[in-house]
């Protein structure tokens, strides 16, 4: 027999899914009348609707599980920082549910109102451009989240995110000091905060020197063809030029590049890339990158959520941590 849903209580109830999150959670201000409420708790009985879990979220309110929302899981900056908070989690008793959105507002939409069905405490996310409507829908809800990574401009939540713009202005600083004839900036067009902060920093900085700059941005997806296009467009190896990407995902593509083109680093061309990842050590030089603190991110993050769980305040600050720059031997 199918196991019965909050779909099916919804249905048979004639009301919404989200009115009997409210009513199962015990969420107050929802303006939920006692008719309502009854129906929905009858429903559920009647259907069987996972008896033991209702009774012990009606007594508790709380689930002990917790929903992660990355932008993308093959990321090896997510997919690492999601084993660290399964871990942090873990030691407050919580259980973590993981959901990948991939850079797409309408499928992060909908791991929201899933984990809204599943019941979970709260959630930590990493909004992408779009997503403004289902985290407002979760703060209209009183719903504890938390902001890992990134932020949207116009809507403020409690977060955890590092110092973009103040490590691209060290990195810019850093090879202006090289002396190199040209710099080219790898970054993305994109309308994501945190990423225009990395290209903003580099750009405070830049706009101070004779240095000549070029800027490769690139899409979202299709990112290793936009890359090597616009590489061997941009690329003059007749001049010192050092490159900055400005990713992980755009530093791996950068370094495809020059391999698949025998383009020797440093001898040829310097670089420096953000975020640690296990590509760069296959590459035949050391790679100089910015190592984000991931285990302070995922520390601090659940933190914070296990505060909004317990004590709900949705204007909580935005935590900025402190990236590094690791020197290594890219850049001659």
């Amino acid at each position: 027999m199918k196991r019965a849903s909050i779909k099916d209580i919804a249905r048979l109830a004639e009301v919404s899914v989200a009115t009997v999150s409210y009513v199962l959670n015990q969420k107050e201000g929802s303006r939920i009348s006692e008719a309502t409420r009854k129906r929905i708790l009858e429903v559920a009985q009647n259907i069987n609707y996972t008896p033991n879990k209702i009774a012990k979220s009606l007594k508790m309110r709380k689930s002990k599980l917790i929903g992660l929302i990355v932008a993308d899981i093959s990321n090896d900056f997510y997919s690492n920082i999601a084993r660290s908070i399964e871990d942090e989690a873990m030691k407050l008793g919580y259980t973590l549910l993981i959901g990948s959105c991939d850079e797409n507002p309408e499928k992060f939409k909908r791991l929201t109102e899933l984990f809204s069905e599943q019941q979970v405490d709260g959630m930590i996310i990493a909004p992408v451009v779009d997503s403004d409507e289902a985290i407002n829908k979760l703060i209209r809800e009183e719903y504890p989240i938390v902001t890992i990574d990134r932020y949207l401009k116009n809507i403020d939540l409690p977060g955890v995110m590092i110092n973009n713009s103040e490590i691209s202005e060290q990195i810019c600083d850093y090879l202006l000091k090289k002396n190199f004839t040209e710099l080219i900036y790898v970054g993305y067009d994109t309308e994501l905060p945190h990423l225009l902060d990395r290209e903003n920093g580099f750009e405070k900085r830049i706009e101070k020197s004779d240095v000549k700059v070029k800027r490769i941005l690139t899409g979202i997806h299709n990112i290793t063809e936009e890359v090597h296009h616009q590489l061997k467009a941009n690329l003059d190896l007749s001049k010192k030029t050092a490159i900055y990407f400005s990713s992980n995902k755009l530093g791996i593509a950068g370094l495809r590049y020059l391999i698949d083109n025998e383009i020797k680093v440093p001898a040829d061309v310097s670089l420096v890339a953000f975020d640690e990842t296990e590509a760069y050590y296959l590459f035949p030089s050391e790679v100089s990158f910015v190592q984000q603190p991931l285990a302070e991110m995922a520390r601090e993050s659940v933190k914070l959520l296990d505060n909004q769980i317990n004590n709900y305040n949705p204007k909580g600050e935005r935590m900025i941590l402190q990236a590094k720059f690791m020197e290594r031997n890219s850049v001659e």
